[in-house]
């Protein structure tokens, strides 16, 4: 079996072929850094972690590009409303760069909670200003722009594919009707389906960041920076462009119409910007979708005023928690929430985890090696792979896992071996979730003052060990044992305690 993806353009399941043997570039819509995430937007990014380690396991090179919208997104996707950032500097009393910096460590620190691996270029948006006026400047040259208002907009009008992601109708656009809602009327609008590249001062006076550009200082319309960075980090062809399903309509339609509305005649030939389209579909709530206007926002570990919300930490979750609960539904498929749900899966992530334990005592107690699988463990291999094939099928890849932990015809080397490789993808960290089980002092740190410096030497050692430079690691031991620390190995690597 080859691997198949469900491709919104053309809304099928499709074989994957990159377009260099081996290698996966691919783009994931990131953050607007005005607000912590709710659980909602956090869905987005476990579902291209899944694609990330997906394609890893297959063997392929990947390179994964995430932006960080810190300037310039509007309340709508549309070109109306209030600027999200600007208005949240003011609500918090400090500069956008501020408000920016502090939600996109809550970001951060969120994605690394939930085993999310970083991708592996995480862009900002206000460091590529020259990125978006170039291609801006390409877009006019091509001739799909026109200035009005003391705006450049892009005259979808120009651009025959306009609407072919989201199958919207250019003839119905044009006249305000279609799929697509016209939430305000812009007199300054050839159609009312056209956007800004690029605002100007005459316009937006009060804007807390503008720049130069050949159309008069002012910004980015928030469209043009998805484009112009995906471009400079993968090229202006390549393999997977991924968000949420509200981006079908506008972002991503009018990324398209943009991106290879720059293109020449040369690079028409070579083929579409991006081959492969994928959305993963909302984490509902009773009543709807979950926003931070609507009064239920729920956050994974940030604390809010009450009543503003709530995180799932507060309540008693574990980020992991979540993450098994948003495995168990395929990202294409709504789902709902409710802590019933939730509780459910807590309670499945434990007992995977206390089935790790026993295998692990298994482990220890036979002189647990990794040996040759047999057949049976190879088909679980096998199907799991399979599962993962048939488009990040991960509901299957649990129940794979959890059939083969539990399978009393393999021995307790093969299942190790089994949860290890699984969960390189399902990133449950299964293993050391049973180790501090089993030895909750030896693997339970909280609140020790030093433990990021001793887990820093007990990583020297363990790379000393890898270049044979035992004199090193026997000297970081040492003096570690010297300090009350002691290292203890185990099969899947050393933890440590105090004596």
């Amino acid at each position: 079996m080859s691997l198949k993806l469900f491709n919104t353009m053309g809304k099928s399941l499709q074989e994957f072929k990159p377009i260099k043997e081996g290698y996966a570039g691919f783009y994931g819509c990131g953050p607007t850094v005005y607000n912590y995430a709710h659980i909602g937007n956090l869905r987005a990014y476990v579902f291209l972690d899944i694609l990330d380690k997906t394609l890893t396991y297959l063997g392929y090179d990947i390179k994964h590009v995430m932006n960080i919208t810190d300037v310039g997104h509007l309340t709508g996707d549309s070109d109306d409303g209030e600027d999200k950032m600007t208005k949240t500097a003011a609500e918090r009393h400090q500069s956008v760069l501020e408000v920016a910096k502090f939600y996109t460590d809550a970001f951060l620190k969120d994605i690394d909670a939930l085993n999310i691996r970083r991708p592996d270029v995480i862009c900002k948006a206000t460091e590529h200003i020259p990125e978006m006026i170039a291609l801006i400047q390409e877009i006019e040259k091509q001739g799909h722009t026109y200035m009005a208002g003391g705006n450049l907009y892009y005259d979808i009008s120009t651009y025959d594919d306009y609407g072919k992601l989201a199958n919207l109708n250019l003839d119905e656009l044009k006249a305000g009707a279609g799929k697509r809602k016209v939430v305000v009327v812009d007199e300054n609008k050839r159609n009312p389906g056209d956007f800004v590249l690029w605002f100007t001062k005459s316009k937006f006076e009060d804007q807390a960041m503008t720049w130069d550009s050949p159309w008069g200082r002012g910004y980015p319309g928030w469209h043009i920076e998805c484009s112009a960075m995906s471009m400079k980090y993968l090229g202006k062809h390549f393999d997977i462009h991924t968000g949420g399903v509200d981006h079908v309509p506008v972002h991503h339609t009018n990324e398209i119409a943009q991106s290879e509305g720059s293109f020449d005649e040369a690079e028409r030939a070579k083929g579409p910007w991006v081959n492969y389209w994928m959305h993963n579909e909302f984490l509902i709530l009773e009543g709807g979708k979950m926003s931070k206007s609507n009064g239920k926002f729920i956050t994974l570990q940030a604390e809010l005023p009450a009543e503003k919300g709530f995180s799932l930490k507060a309540k008693g979750y574990e980020p992991l928690d979540y993450r098994y609960f948003l495995l168990g539904a395929h990202y294409r498929s709504p789902l709902t929430f409710s802590f019933d749900a939730l509780e459910g899966a807590k309670n499945a992530r434990k007992a995977l985890v206390n089935k790790t334990v026993k295998v692990l005592k298994d482990c220890n107690s036979k002189a647990c090696s990794e040996a040759e699988l047999s057949e049976k463990a190879k088909g679980y291999l096998d199907s799991f792979k399979g599962d993962l094939e048939n488009d990040l099928s991960t509901p299957q890849a649990l129940s794979r896992i959890q059939m083969a932990i539990k399978d009393s015809e393999l021995k307790a080397s093969e299942i190790l071996f089994l949860i290890n490789k699984m969960d390189s993808v399902l990133s449950l960290s299964l293993v050391k979730e049973a180790e501090k089980a089993s030895n909750p002092a030896a693997d339970d740190h909280a609140g020790d003052p030093d433990a990021a410096e001793i887990d820093a030497l007990v990583q020297q050692r363990t790379d000393a060990k890898k270049a044979k430079d035992f004199a090193t690691a026997d000297k970081i031991r040492n003096d570690l044992a010297a300090r009350g620390v002691i290292i203890i190995d185990t099969p899947n690597g050393p933890t440590w305690k105090r004596q």
